[in-house]
């Protein structure tokens, strides 16, 4: 039996308005799609979230009557071992029947369907597909180009890229009603060859949500930096400026070499007139217990005195609140396309902390402006260099001046910018 068709409503009011946003992945660590449910949402749309329901959702998804959310179901855990060549179609056969029955049977027919990308296997043809049978317009938002991220692991000359390119490029030709990019030189690539998109793209940066805000209270910070588990012991001396405090985000994975971050902090911690820090390391994925055993490994050889490092993972609002209460931002993010930008430093920017961040790519310079409100570095040295010049007397005016770009930059918020972007493509702005 076919799935319902959607039936445009005559005239058109915002309240009828109707999306289905997927992500094929975690929604709780999918910011972006979050945000896009809440600004349909608050305009009186109705949103169905379909994606993997494992970490906390934003807040706000769990408690707003126009949003619902619809659980896939995870890949049977047996297929984790086997062999990749007999679990990798397998898994991809899970998630097209998953994908199917919740898209095209348990969601009702809505006006569009936004799909983020990547991944791209197997969701855009299957987002194709069902879009044509029920009717409904589809919107790809590229976050980044599936087929380099399978490149960093396999190389680009493997059979499964190259596949994986020719697939990409030909949906992203004949899928979408309209595109939506993280930045600009993503939209002129996706303009050109070998992608050739001719339906309508338009750039929507990221900006930070409402939940993330500068933290001006000094009994405020002093009282987070107490409760807070992973900094408890070192709050009064990260209070007094006597210890530095740094946050970065990951989620472990080959596209952010976190041995950067290892080889700076072992740098720096070899100048004597240079201050104690904290690093808390947010986040999960699959080389954390990698990473974990090499810090380990560090602090026995005793190459990181007064250097502590911390792994967690805080709720969002912690999380938030953490980065308002820290010294300085690290981001490694590494695009594997070059054109895309990281999630984390609109978090920081948001909360008015400067960062830190891995810069040799083309778009670093449509978020991070060096000297205004953060630094680049592409090498450990360099990153060293910059934490000892931040965080010795002599840099503490460069930080406060930092600090303040941080916090012009939080005054771009990601409702205004959803806005003006999207709100009248959408639907639901006259």
């Amino acid at each position: 039996m076919l799935p319902s068709r959607y039936v445009k409503h005559s005239p058109a009011s915002h309240e009828s308005v109707s999306v289905q946003v997927l992500v094929l992945g975690d929604i709780g660590r999918s910011p972006r799609m979050q945000y896009h449910a809440l600004s349909i949402a608050r305009h009186g749309g109705r949103v169905d979230i379909i994606g993997y329901h494992e970490s906390p959702p934003h807040p706000e998804l769990l408690t707003n009557p126009r949003v619902k959310i619809y659980p896939l179901a995870s890949p049977p855990s047996v297929l984790k071992s086997i062999p990749f060549i007999i679990s990798g179609p397998l898994k991809v056969l899970w998630q097209i029947l998953s994908l199917i029955r919740v898209l095209g049977y348990q969601t009702p027919p809505a006006r569009w369907l936004l799909v983020q990308n990547p991944p791209s296997i197997p969701t855009l043809v299957i987002a194709l597909v069902i879009s044509v049978l029920r009717n409904t317009h589809l919107m790809i938002d590229w976050h980044n180009y599936g087929w380099t991220i399978l490149a960093g692991t396999k190389g680009e000359n493997h059979p499964f890229v190259k596949i994986s390119k020719v697939y990409e490029c030909v949906m992203g030709q004949v899928a979408p009603t309209a595109n939506i990019t993280v930045t600009h030189a993503m939209k002129r690539q996706l303009e050109q060859e070998p992608y050739n998109v001719t339906a309508p793209i338009l750039v929507l940066h990221d900006r930070p949500a409402s939940i993330f805000q500068p933290l001006k209270s000094l009994p405020d910070r002093r009282d987070f930096l107490e409760r807070l588990p992973e900094t408890k012991d070192f709050a009064s001396n990260i209070i007094a400026g006597e210890t530095r405090l740094i946050v970065s985000s990951t989620s472990w994975t080959p596209d952010e070499d976190f041995s950067l971050l290892l080889d700076a902090l072992v740098a720096y911690a070899k100048q004597d007139d240079t201050p104690p820090i904290i690093a808390i390391i947010t986040g999960r994925g699959p080389q954390k217990a990698l990473y974990e055993q090499k810090i380990q490994d560090l602090q026995n050889a005793s190459k990181l005195p007064n250097i502590h490092i911390r792994t967690a993972w805080l709720t969002m609002e912690d999380y938030a609140t953490l980065l308002s209460c820290a010294d300085l931002g690290v981001c490694l993010h590494m695009s594997s396309s070059g054109v895309d930008l990281p999630m984390k430093v609109v978090d920081m920017f948001g909360s008015g902390l400067p960062v830190a961040a891995y810069s040799d790519y083309e778009s670093f310079d449509e978020l991070v402006k060096d000297g205004v409100n953060g630094c680049g570095f592409k090498t450990a040295d360099q990153l060293a260099v910059v934490l000892r010049r931040l965080f010795t007397e002599k840099g503490s005016t460069q930080l406060q001046n930092l600090r303040k770009g941080a916090e012009k930059e939080s005054a771009l918020r990601w409702d205004e910018e959803w806005d003006r972007v999207l709100g009248r493509v959408i639907g639901v702005i006259d």
